[in-house]
């Protein structure tokens, strides 16, 4: 006798067909070994109250602040606590129901499909990027002086362009180029010096490899002129933020984009308070707002991956509760990209300098490929190509 160990739902259905269930019994009680915890916030007492009437009446449970049943507060947040079959039931009943539980019975459906969803497909303005086989490989290149990690080293085009290569020999999937160091405290550069660092490194990948180029950059010009140089992907640290002509330039040239949640900007995100009353429900709220500007810009949901900025503007135990808890991001229905490589919070743990954090990089890639990572962006591809590939393996067991 033994607790068994089911994580998802392929899991659940793989359980039942050892036991020798058929075909029509798996479909019938999969969603029913699937336990969810689902999350809304801010909702009127009327509305909460309604969730836990029927939650109880379909042998689930829903969680609400004390005085909501007596509608003392004004709102309250609520955890539906049941099984999958439960809360699909929830969302037929809500379909009938007044105060817009119609439409958040609809929202519940799509989050619990988002959450389930495995496979994904990133079009950038040149290809699409199969992301359901296995985790891509995002080789960081930083044609900086200044970068935390690699600054001044690639400075000079040519040792950029011989580090792409050798990237792209050690197994990359994607390149990412940044003229402009991301680093806590980073000074600005103007685009004149962005673009005359980034244009000829992306202009040679491009003609000596057939991998997909991605500009870090959160300037619509620089944009502009790596996609001409043929980056087709844009990591926008600032999620269309920072420069007001971003979406009107992503929105002309359709890149792939990277979504990236940060508070401030990389020189001041690290200053002041960064206590989160929420930390992964922020994120989540930041991320959404940010795909809804990259939609409402022209962009497809296709085009999109969101990223939850590990290391820019949170603590470090900040990013491990992030990496802990990533799948939460799951509920968004996009590939999420996680960039933890070499990061000062693995050496606030393991006491290494930057370029000595390589296993300390290794445990954070492993947890977020299992957290649901779809993309890692490092320094040290060979060595997370060969940990991305086992950690995928295990999930895959």
């Amino acid at each position: 006798m033994r607790i068994v160990n089911i994580q998802s739902y392929e899991e659940i259905c793989e359980t039942l067909r050892a036991v020798g269930v058929d075909p029509y019994g798996i479909g019938l009680m999969a969603k029913k070994a699937c336990h969810v915890n689902l999350l809304i916030q801010n909702q009127s007492c009327k509305v909460a109250n309604i969730l836990k009437q029927e939650m109880l009446s379909l042998g689930g449970d829903a969680a609400v602040a004390r005085g909501s049943v007596s509608c003392s507060l004004e709102k309250t947040d609520v955890l539906l606590m049941g099984t999958r079959k439960q809360l699909d039931f929830l969302t037929d009943r809500l379909a009938r129901q007044p105060f817009g539980l119609a439409d958040l019975g609809e929202e519940i459906g799509r989050v619990l499909e988002n959450h389930i969803r495995r496979a994904f497909v990133w079009k950038t303005s040149r290809r699409e990027i199969d992301l359901s086989d296995r985790t891509q490989i995002m080789g960081i290149l930083n044609v900086t002086p200044d970068s935390f990690s690699d600054g001044n080293l690639y400075l000079d085009p040519e040792k950029a362009i011989d580090a792409a290569l050798k990237m792209a020999d050690d197994g990359a999937d994607i390149i990412d180029v940044g003229g402009e160091s991301t680093r806590p405290g980073a000074k600005p550069v103007s685009v004149d010096e962005e673009v005359r660092r980034v244009t000829p490194v992306i202009e040679a990948i491009c003609k000596k490899t057939s991998l997909p180029v991605s500009v870090d950059t959160t300037k619509a010009d620089v944009a502009q002129k790596a996609m001409e140089a043929g980056a087709e992907i844009v990591n926008d640290i600032s999620s269309l933020n920072s420069d007001s002509r971003m979406a009107d330039t992503v929105s002309h040239l359709k890149p792939a984009l990277i979504l990236m949640h940060m508070r401030g900007t990389p020189e001041t995100m690290q200053a002041g308070n960064l206590h989160y009353d929420d930390l992964m429900g922020e994120i989540v709220f930041f991320l959404q707002k940010a795909v809804d500007r990259a939609l409402k810009a022209g962009l497809d949901r296709e085009n999109l991956v969101i990223d939850p900025g590990i290391g820019f503007g949170k603590t470090p135990e900040d990013n491990l509760k992030i990496l802990k808890n990533l799948s939460e991001l799951k509920s968004l229905g996009l590939p999420i990209l996680v960039g933890s490589s070499r990061k000062s919070f693995i050496g606030s743990i393991t006491g290494e300098e930057p370029h000595k954090r390589l296993e300390g990089t290794a445990a954070s890639v492993a947890a977020a490929i299992y957290g649901g990572s779809r993309i890692i962006r490092v320094h040290d591809v060979a060595a997370m190509k060969k940990v991305a590939a086992l950690t995928d393996a295990i999930i895959k067991a």
